[in-house]
């Protein structure tokens, strides 16, 4: 398959309607019969546009889902497809309805396997929030049923899919998908043969569901965040190191998590092939891993649904050696972070520069800004973040001993309660025998609040075991800063005297 430059999701158009023919007939070659027409396709869009989404890769229809409204009782009772669809009329379409109930889902053959399927499902979640539905239901499939029909009744083979002793791809994707069981439903859809006209009821249930009132609402935003607590360690090539990272992006994904972070040149051990040069030539060597290496994660950001922070690399800019990291979007959209203050130890061994842009960043989850490990202890530097209305801060870093820790760290956790946000940080651990100037590493990557009644008394939101490889995954409520902001024991940013000081950007 070639490169992934753009993932888009887009409602659907009617004017769609020959690409999405053409992904139905690749999509379910051998159910022609259930393919749907332009004219119920648009009659769909007119009655529920926010509902019909599709996803492009690269500009080429890729998936699609497609949901009516109906009223939650219908889970109660028997029903089949053509009544939800209205024999495909969608006169059973529910405008007031409170249930999202999916009619479709499709992703093109070429394109499975890279979690697009629960982008849209996603997609659906959060459209129950905005909606204020109480959920999600639908008729799911059973294309494994007909191989063991003769043996198995439906619920004996539902039990069978759920002990992972038969594996049905439609349901085990649905399951780990926080999809439960409502019921089997008999004669559901004409002509699946697979599933020999059978489906299993599906929901998902909104818990941020309000019964509708005359009075205001809120609605809480919750963003998850990975930290890798990176193990140093020798890797033969760049292959294998990232098949390492791939692993801890696969476990964070697996959680739901809108954000991994790496820590600051977590790609060291590539130099241990150079340690006969000198330290400086060396680091230059590894400067050269650097563009394939965010190629790779802005693959990975889009296959496994997920925003990377790369940590930090060497990278030869205009001839000189800087220290800059990368935002890769999961929709494929990339961003660059530098280092601005260079330690005395990276200018006088290797050689290297501070760079000379600061930016926050635009994500799907809010704004976020990146200082890389010695920035932080510039408070000057989070200030501007702050004054831009960022939500998080992520610090990658490396430091050797626990003196250099606890700067990154205390600074770290001042940063929080000063700007009002959230400070995640990840370091790395353990040693690398073989790599000069990189030899020993101290880390414990934490989660800082600010300290206010909502939050923890200590500021501490997480915290990692200290020196150990693992993972930490950490869910930020947004909707608490506001409240902070606004209604706060103290209003660090509010309550700043403007007339007698402030920051200049120059």
């Amino acid at each position: 398959m070639k490169t992934i430059e753009n993932i888009e999701l887009a409602y659907l158009n009617a004017n769609d309607y020959q690409a999405l023919k053409d992904l139905m007939q690749v999509a379910y070659p051998d159910m022609k019969d259930l393919h749907w027409k332009k004219h119920e396709i648009e009659k769909l869009v007119s009655l529920f546009p926010e509902g019909q989404v599709v996803l492009k890769v690269n500009g080429e229809l890729a998936g699609c889902a497609l949901a009516v409204l109906q009223d939650d009782d219908i889970t109660e009772r028997a029903h089949t497809y053509n009544e939800i669809t209205g024999n495909d009329s969608f006169k059973s379409h529910k405008k007031n309805g409170d249930l999202l109930y999916g009619i479709d889902v499709f992703i093109a053959p070429k394109y499975r396997g890279m979690r697009l399927a629960r982008r849209l499902y996603d997609f659906r979640k959060e459209l129950c929030e905005q909606l204020n539905l109480k959920g999600i239901a639908f008729g799911a499939r059973m294309p494994k049923y007909h191989l063991h029909a003769e043996d198995l009744s439906t619920a004996q083979y539902l039990e069978k899919v759920k002990a992972k002793e038969i594996h049905d791809p439609v349901l085990n994707f649905q399951f780990n998908n926080d999809f439960h069981v409502k019921k089997i439903l008999k004669n559901y859809l004409e002509g699946d043969a697979e599933s020999l006209d059978h489906a299993v009821l599906m929901e998902w249930n909104n818990i941020h569901y309000e019964k509708p009132s005359a009075g205001p609402t809120a609605r809480t935003k919750v963003v998850r965040v990975g930290l890798v607590q990176w193990q140093m360690r020798s890797y033969k090539d760049l292959d294998e190191l990232m098949d390492q990272a791939e692993f801890f992006l696969d476990s964070i994904s697996g959680y739901h998590s809108d954000f991994a972070l790496f820590p600051e040149f977590f790609n060291a051990p590539l130099m241990a092939g150079n340690n006969a040069l000198s330290e400086a030539d060396a680091i230059r060597k590894l400067a050269e891993f650097t563009n394939e290496i965010v190629d790779r994660f802005a693959q990975l950001a889009m296959t496994y649904n997920i925003n990377i922070i790369t940590g930090s690399m060497p990278k030869i800019v205009n001839d000189k050696l800087r220290n800059v990291g990368f935002l890769c979007h999961r929709d494929g959209r990339l961003d660059q972070f530098e280092k601005l203050h260079v330690t005395p130890d990276e200018e006088r061994v290797w050689g290297m520069e501070g760079g000379d842009s600061l930016r926050s960043f635009d994500t799907d989850c809010g704004k976020v800004g990146v200082l890389i490990c010695y920035d932080v202890e510039f408070p000057e530097l989070s200030r501007l973040l702050a004054e831009e209305g960022m939500d998080i801060l992520f610090v990658p870093f490396l430091t050797d001993t626990q003196n250099g820790y606890s700067r990154v760290r205390n600074t770290a956790q001042a940063r929080a309660i000063e700007n009002e946000c959230y400070v995640v940080m990840a370091g790395s651990v353990g040693n690398l025998p073989k790599v000069s100037n990189m030899d020993i590493q101290f880390a414990q990557s934490m989660v800082f609040t600010p300290c206010d009644f909502a939050f923890p008394s200590t500021g501490i939101k997480a915290e990692a075991t200290p020196n150990a490889e693992m993972i930490l995954v950490v869910d930020l409520d947004i909707d608490l800063l506001r409240e902070l902001n606004e209604f706060g024991a103290v209003r660090n940013l509010k309550d700043r005297r403007l007339d007698l000081y402030n920051i200049i950007r120059r």
